[in-house]
């Protein structure tokens, strides 16, 4: 098992001065300590609202744009795999979407992921001017996007039409490092819709690890279904998860997390991401370099 980390949370003691200093240690530290992967959120608002479980604030709190954070860590990080999880697809065109993500991919040195999901902030999209259609229409926009990634990561240089996007020349030079590109990691668990789209066009999907042991094999078991179903090994997809530990005196301790990675590995899950509500005193991160990472590698 491979653990990652995400940080979704920027408010931070000392104001918006620390967090460039602060992330970057966070950062290097996890680099370090053997995180496999380093993630942000693609939200412009915070997101408390929505789930409190991560601990995160109002709307009102501190949120940074995604890619620009990612090629920051990016600098000041040397093997962690980065991304979003996840970009809604209605927040860039999807040229400019792969553009920036094979930008990132390039200049890391192939470290990028391509983390892309249907959107669901209505409050932040029409707060800041962007279009948010039905959700059957965004699902129709998330697979021409997927579709034109392909393209842009090929050596397809021609048009594409959809019914939402039409693209006059899919250039896209230098093309990414990774091979055969940037790993596309789609967020979600609905069956009908999101895992047939996972099982058709991932390389990794992410569910949330807090639904328990029975939904996320019931889920991994819908997606092999789709699998079966158009002749793909379903061993070929990545199995994350995105869950919250709290490593600290009077939440929990290192055994709880090795726990639930536990319970996670034999469900299937391969990578499990966590956020940190304490990450910013870097100690939680320092106890997964000893502790946590090297004993869940074998599993």
């Amino acid at each position: 098992m491979r653990i990652g980390l995400q940080v979704p949370n920027f408010t931070w003691p000392g104001g918006p001065q620390t967090i460039g200093p602060t992330l970057r240690e966070i950062a290097r530290t996890a680099d370090e300590a053997g995180f496999a992967s380093l993630w942000v959120m693609d939200h412009f608002f915070q997101i408390g609202s929505r789930d409190r479980a991560m601990g995160l604030g109002p709307a009102e709190d501190e949120m940074l744009e995604g890619y620009t954070t990612l090629a920051y860590l990016a600098s000041v990080t040397s093997r962690i795999k980065l991304g979003t999880l996840v970009t809604g697809v209605i927040y860039r065109y999807p040229g400019v979407l792969v553009k920036s993500v094979t930008t990132l991919d390039v200049l890391s040195g192939g470290r990028a992921y391509l983390g892309i999901g249907a959107a669901w902030n209505e409050r932040e999209s029409k707060g800041l001017g962007i279009p948010f259609p039905p959700l059957a229409e965004r699902f129709r926009m998330l697979e021409e996007a997927l579709q034109i990634a392909f393209q842009m990561w090929s050596d397809d240089n021609g048009p594409y039409q959809g019914r939402h996007y039409q693209l006059g020349e899919t250039i896209n030079s230098p093309q990414p490092l990774s091979r055969p590109h940037p790993p596309i990691l789609i967020g979600g668990g609905g069956e009908t819709k999101t895992l047939r789209l996972v099982a058709r066009y991932a390389d990794a999907c992410n569910l949330f690890a807090r639904a328990g042991a029975d939904t996320l094999r019931a889920k991994l078991d819908v997606l092999k279904r789709h699998c079966d179903d158009i002749g793909r090994d379903d061993a070929e997809i990545e199995k994350t998860t995105l869950g919250t530990v709290h490593l600290a005196p009077g939440h929990m301790s290192v055994a709880d997390v090795l726990a639930e990675c536990r319970t996670l590995a034999d469900v299937g899950i391969q990578h499990a991401i966590f956020n940190m509500p304490n990450v910013h005193e870097i100690a939680p991160l320092e106890t997964f370099a000893r502790e946590i990472i090297p004993e869940v590698a074998a599993w």
